[in-house]
């Protein structure tokens, strides 16, 4: 049998992203893949370097959590978005990455347009975390 969760435990978790990672984190956009894990060295080139709201998240409720307020910024370097990573405020501890795909796309974040160049605006269109089994 497959592990269940009550969804007060859910939601709990879901609660705990912000509060973990901190109020005002860095979101960054890189090309490539992601590395394998939060722990290695970035990798490609950095595309996008996003301060998000310093209340970052909606409320968790039901076992999931979503983007609150505008996730937007401006290129850095031209490329193609791949993956991002969501860092600490202080924008060096990585506690988050996945894909990233234009909106539609099916990416664990979507953004406006993967085709970034330098001074462009980017901004996020979707973005959430469900918890397991919820």
């Amino acid at each position: 049998m497959a592990i269940q969760l009550s969804t007060v435990l859910r939601t709990a978790m879901a609660a705990t992203y912000e509060v973990t990672i901190g109020t005002s984190p860095y979101l960054k956009i890189y090309s490539g893949s992601p590395p394998a894990n939060c722990a290695a060295a970035a990798s490609g080139t950095l595309l996008a370097d996003i301060a998000l709201p310093s209340d970052w998240l909606a409320t968790a409720s039901a076992g999931a959590v979503a983007m609150a307020g505008t996730w937007a910024g401006a290129g850095a370097a031209p490329g193609t978005a791949g993956h991002y990573r969501i860092t600490d405020t202080a924008g060096t501890t990585c506690h988050e990455q996945g894909t990233v795909t234009a909106t539609g796309g099916g990416g664990d974040m979507t953004i406006d347009n993967v085709s970034i160049a330098s001074g462009q605006a980017i901004t996020v269109t979707a973005y959430g975390r469900t918890m397991p089994n919820a």
